[in-house]
């Protein structure tokens, strides 16, 4: 199955779900005939604040000639099959509020008003790469919109029109939502404006490798309704509609909505600054696996595993290490490594803030300053390409694998202290994942000096437990643990 980002695929609405009994408040909010809610009072109040986004893509000389899609049913198709699209028709519409002639055509999207002074929010996706914003009210006026800023890394945009007086939606709380409640959308499918769908919340925080934790829902999604918003039964939004899971690239059952909560602070932002400031502290992290928490001696799959410190940044004045897990920022747990990405990135610039650490079977509390991320800084880098090892001989320890020494200048190089390089590697090792030319760190929670002190350590390993070996690949470190029974088997 694959992620499709709404980048790719516009998302939104809902399908039928089974029978379930409403808690009293949601009963008082939305009328219930016997045990299904009835959501025309919702329709009724937050769908004036729904509107359809749409834009004209800026062309470069050599797209200039090349045909544009004329609706997003043809887009769908474009997308997902490679039909052909046929020189989409433009068809030009009467000024409004003095804007110039405003053109059909283009990507369509949806969004909503957040203020009645005109300030709409909508996907980052569905408003990238504009030449034009056209915003379509349900009474059918258009505006031209001004872009205020977007955050790609979110998926969040904020436009503005020029218009006053205009219906608002009420903002939720969407760390207060519950699984199982009803949640309805309401979008522009295929360009089919105020389209109503329901469903409920399948889970929450829901981490699908973005930087935000998701709400999950089977809204119904369809292209077009990226950026419309995911309303609880009080008529409050809770989440705009971003992604969904498929093998197809179609709406199989699972949507997902970024939490409004999130989404308003980076609104805020955008609103005073026009961009998004992030903090940083210059690390990479991993998961931490059951198999490092069995060879380690932690109390539970919980924190981020540090795989790389990059060199003069905050966390390596701090005294952060590769190999290092993070427990707990500022005193919150860490229960995934995108939560320490997350909690770091909401860090104003400048704060001081304390990182509780596990290192060799003690915790740590560490002060580290938080830096400014720099402005469009992608992703972390992918780890270095390692050429793979087939079998090799049997090592001469419990481990499986041979090492050798590394010459002090290459030490000196990667800023290292010790450790030695892998040359051969066979079971159980292999079953691990070492391969030839990872550098060992650490045995346990025993440094490696060099290779004739790492030979004594393999043969005072139990060979009926497993044991966590730190190595260095490229410029990442990692846990590997290396599951000494197999040797045996």
């Amino acid at each position: 199955m694959r992620i499709f980002t709404v980048r790719r695929f516009f998302a939104a609405g809902t399908m039928c779900v089974p029978l379930m009994l409403l808690a009293p408040s949601c009963a008082q909010a939305v009328r219930v005939n016997g045990s299904l809610p009835d959501f025309s009072r919702l329709v009724s109040r937050v769908g004036p604040a729904v509107v359809n986004i749409r834009t004209t893509p800026r062309e470069t000389p050599e797209q200039a000639h090349t045909p544009q899609p004329g609706s997003s049913i043809t887009e769908f198709f474009q997308r997902f099959f490679g039909i052909p699209l046929p020189l989409a028709s433009r068809v030009q519409t009467a000024p409004q509020d003095g804007d110039d002639e405003i053109q059909q055509g283009g990507d369509v999207g949806s969004g909503f008003i957040l203020s009645h002074d005109g300030y709409v929010m909508t996907n980052a996706h569905v408003v990238n790469n504009a030449a034009s914003i056209i915003v379509t009210l349900t009474d059918q006026r258009e505006f031209r919109a001004r872009l205020i800023g977007m955050d790609e890394r979110t998926d969040v945009a904020l436009v503005k029109i020029n218009a006053t007086h205009l219906p608002a939606v009420t903002i939720g709380d969407s760390s207060k939502v519950r699984v199982g409640e009803w949640v309805m959308a309401i979008g522009s499918p295929f360009g089919l404006e105020n389209t109503v769908t329901a469903g409920i919340v399948s889970a929450k925080g829901r981490d699908t490798g973005d930087y935000l934790p998701f709400i999950q829902s089977d809204v119904a999604v369809n292209p077009g309704n990226s950026g419309g918003p995911l309303i609880n039964l009080r008529g409050e939004v809770i989440g705009i509609n971003s992604q969904i899971y498929s093998r197809t690239g179609g709406f199989m059952g699972i949507s997902f909505s970024i939490p409004v909560d999130e989404a308003m602070r980076v609104a805020t932002q955008l609103k005073t600054k026009g961009r998004v400031v992030r903090g940083r502290i210059a690390l990479e992290t991993t998961d931490v696996t059951m198999g490092v928490v069995s060879a380690l001696g932690l109390p539970d799959a919980h924190g981020a595993l540090v795989t790389n410190v990059g060199p003069g940044g905050p966390a390596d004045r701090a005294g952060i290490l590769p190999g290092d897990i993070i427990l707990k920022f500022n005193g919150h747990p860490i229960d995934v490594a995108t939560d320490l990405v997350r909690m770091i990135g909401d860090a104003k610039p400048g704060a001081r803030v304390t990182l509780t650490v596990w290192r060799k079977g003690q915790t740590h509390g560490m002060p580290v300053t938080v830096a400014a991320m720099p402005l469009e800084q992608g992703a972390d880098a992918p780890d270095a390409p390692t050429p793979q090892a087939g079998p090799g001989p049997r090592g001469a320890n419990a481990l499986g694998v041979t090492v050798g020494d590394i010459p002090a200048a290459q030490l000196n190089a990667l800023k290292l202290h010790g450790g030695v390089r892998v040359q051969t590697v066979a079971e159980p090792a292999l079953h691990a994942g070492l391969q030839v030319g990872d550098i060992v760190l650490r045995v346990g929670n025993t440094d490696v000096i060099n290779a004739q002190q790492f030979n004594a350590l393999a043969a005072r390993l139990d060979a009926h437990k497993v044991v966590a070996v730190l190595v260095r690949r490229g410029d990442n470190v990692r846990f590997l643990p290396v599951w000494l029974q197999a040797a045996q088997k």
